[in-house]
C-alpha cells in the first residue's frame, strides 16, 4: 500500500514539473510504462511496452510517458507529437546491445548523414512538440558495438521536427553520435549531462541544418566533437545560441563544420569552460560551399587544450548527396572572437586561413590571452606552408606553423585588439605571421620573444596595416619584419618599442615607405 502511495506521489510530482514547464496538454495525461508491461530489471526487453505507452499517449492527444525507477532495456523507439518522455531520477533507459533491435529507418530528407547510420535508440521525424526530460539517464551501452558507421546506432535522432526540448537528462556511452538534430526548428537543449567516450564518432551534440536553437548549461565530455554545428543539406544552420556549458573532448570542443553545404549564419557562443581537449577548443570551418556569416564567440576559458583557435575556409567541395555535382566555393566573413583565455596549448599555433582569391573576411579577435607550449626553432619560422585546399580541416593540418601564436593567410580586414601571447619553452618563431592580408589592424599587442627571434611580427604581402599601442615587454631583435613585393601602406605609430633592438626590418623587395 505504501509503495502504491509513493508511486502516486511521484506521478503527481512529474505532472507538476511538466505543468510548471508550460506544457498544459502534457500535464493533463501521464502514462506509466509499467502499466503497459514494462519491467525495469535491466534484462527484459521493453521495446514494445514503452512504444505502446508512447502510442497511447499520442492517440490521447498528448501527455507524458513516465519511466520510473529501474533499468529499462529497450531497442528503437519512435517519438510522437505532443509526447514528453520523462525518465525519472533513479531510472535508466538502457539501449539494447543487439543490432537487430534497431531497425533501419531511412528518412525522407536526404543529407550526407545518409552515409553514416540508419539506426537509433530514440527516433522522431516530422513531428512537433516533443520532449525528453527528467533526472534519469539514457545509457547506450556503446562499447558493445564494433565496426563501421552502419552497425552503430545513434542514441537520439530527430529529423524535420518542430519545438523539440531535451532537459536535465544524463546521456552516456553512445555507439555512434550521441544526438543528431537535422532540419529542425525551435530546439532547446538545457541542463543535460553527456558522458560518452566508449566508441568512435561519439559527438556530444550535433545540430545540423537547424533554425532557432538554444543550448545552455550542459556538461559534455565526449570521444568526438563536444558541441558541433553542421549543415549536411542545402539548408543553413542558423539562429543558434550556445551558452554556459562545460566541455571536454578527444577531438574539438566547439566546432562549426566540417560538413558545411548549407553554411552557418547568426551563431553566438558564450560563457563556456573547456578542458582536456585533444584538438581545437574553437574550430570554425567552411569547406563544402555555403556561406559562413555573423558568428560570435565570447567569454571562453580553456585549459589543457592543444589547439586554441582554428578558422578555415577551404574547398573540399563534397556534395551532400551522391547524385549531386560538387558545390561551388563558399564564403566566410563577419567573425568575432572576444574574451578568450587559454593555457596548455601545444606548439602548433593558431591559424586563420582562406585560399588565394577566396579570403576570410572581417575577422576580429579582441581581449585574447593564450599560453603555448613553445619550443619552436628558427628554421621553423621560415618553413613554407602548403595550401591544402581540399584537405580535411583540422588545427594541425598545416603542421607546425611559422608563428607560435597566429598564422594568418588569405584574409581581408583582420583586427587584433588587446592580445597577449606567452610560451612555456623558448620559441624562436614570430608571435604573428601574416601573408596575403589586406587591411590589418594590430592594437595593444604584447607577446613573448627570445634572443633568437628575428622579429616579433612578420608581414609578407600585406596591403594596408595599422599597428598602434603595442608595448612588447621582452627583448627582441626587431618588432616588425616586412617582406613581399606587394607589402605597402604599413602604418606604425604610438608604440613603445624600447624592448626591440630594431623597430622595423625589411626585405630588399619592400619598396613602399613605412608610414610613422
Amino acid at each position: 500500500m505504501l509503495a502504491l502511495q509513493n508511486r502516486r506521489l511521484m506521478l503527481w510530482a512529474v505532472l507538476l514539473i511538466i505543468a510548471l514547464a508550460g506544457d498544459a496538454r502534457a500535464a493533463e495525461r501521464l502514462f506509466d510504462v509499467r502499466d503497459f508491461g514494462a519491467v525495469g530489471d535491466g534484462v527484459a526487453l521493453n521495446t514494445q511496452a514503452i512504444q505502446k505507452a508512447i502510442d497511447a499517449c499520442a492517440e490521447a492527444g498528448g501527455g507524458a510517458v513516465w519511466i520510473g525507477r529501474g533499468r529499462y532495456l529497450s531497442g528503437a523507439l519512435r517519438l510522437k507529437s505532443h509526447v514528453t518522455l520523462h525518465i525519472d531520477a533513479g531510472a535508466v533507459l538502457l539501449g539494447s546491445t543487439r543490432l537487430d533491435d534497431y531497425p533501419s529507418i531511412v528518412p525522407a530528407r536526404r543529407s550526407y548523414t545518409d552515409n553514416y547510420t540508419e539506426r537509433s535508440l530514440l527516433y522522431a521525424e516530422n513531428v512537433e512538440h516533443i520532449a525528453l526530460t527528467g533526472l534519469g539517464a539514457i545509457d547506450g551501452q556503446g562499447a558493445a558495438f564494433k565496426g563501421p558507421y552502419k552497425v552503430r546506432p545513434y542514441m537520439i535522432r530527430v529529423i524535420d521536427c518542430r519545438h523539440v526540448a531535451v532537459r536535465d537528462l544524463t546521456i552516456r556511452d553512445s555507439p555512434m553520435w550521441v544526438q543528431h538534430y537535422l532540419a529542425c526548428d525551435h530546439v532547446t537543449i538545457d541542463g543535460i549531462t553527456v558522458h560518452s567516450l566508449v566508441n568512435a564518432n561519439n559527438d556530444g551534440i550535433d545540430i545540423d541544418s537547424c533554425d532557432y536553437v538554444r543550448i545552455s548549461d550542459c556538461d559534455v565530455r565526449s570521444g568526438d566533437d563536444a558541441i558541433v554545428l553542421k549543415s549536411t543539406t542545402e539548408r543553413p544552420c542558423r539562429h543558434v545560441a550556445i551558452t554556459n556549458c562545460v566541455l571536454s573532448s578527444d577531438c574539438n570542443a566547439l566546432k562549426l563544420g566540417t560538413e558545411s553545404n548549407g553554411g552557418f549564419q547568426n551563431i553566438t557562443i558564450s560563457n563556456c569552460a573547456i578542458y582536456d581537449t585533444r584538438l581545437a577548443g574553437i574550430a570554425l570551418e567552411l569547406v563544402d560551399g555555403g556561406r559562413f556569416e555573423r558568428v560570435t564567440v565570447s567569454n571562453i576559458v580553456m585549459d589543457n587544450v592543444r589547439g586554441g583557435l582554428f578558422i578555415r575556409l577551404g574547398n573540399r567541395a563534397r556534395p551532400f548527396r551522391d547524385d549531386m555535382d560538387k558545390p561551388g566555393m563558399g564564403s566566410m566573413r563577419d567573425v568575432v572572437i572576444a574574451n578568450v583565455q587559454a593555457t596548455g596549448l601545444d606548439r602548433t599555433g593558431c591559424s586563420i586561413t582562406g585560399l588565394p582569391d577566396f579570403p576570410v573576411e572581417n575577422v576580429t579577435l579582441e581581449n585574447i590571452r593564450l599560453a603555448f607550449a613553445g619550443g619552436g626553432a628558427a628554421d621553423e619560422a621560415q618553413r613554407p606552408v602548403e595550401e591544402f585546399p581540399e584537405k580535411y580541416p583540422e588545427y594541425k593540418m598545416f603542421g607546425t606553423l611559422p608563428a607560435y601564436g597566429f598564422f594568418v593567410r588569405h584574409a581581408r580586414n583582420v583586427n587584433f585588439r588587446d592580445i597577449e601571447l606567452r610560451f612555456e619553452k623558448p620559441d624562436a618563431r614570430p608571435a604573428v605571421v601574416c601573408e596575403d592580408v589586406r587591411d590589418l589592424t594590430l592594437l595593444d599587442f604584447d607577446a613573448q620573444a627570445t634572443s633568437a627571434t628575428r622579429a616579433l611580427i612578420r608581414l609578407r604581402d600585406v596591403d594596408g596595416a595599422l599597428i598602434h599601442g603595442c608595448r612588447p615587454t621582452h627583448p627582441v631583435a626587431a618588432f616588425l619584419r616586412l617582406e613581399g613585393q606587394t607589402t605597402r601602406d604599413i602604418n606604425l605609430f604610438g608604440n613603445d618599442l624600447d624592448a626591440a633592438a630594431q623597430a622595423v626590418s625589411r626585405a630588399t623587395e619592400v619598396i613602399e615607405p613605412l608610414l610613422k
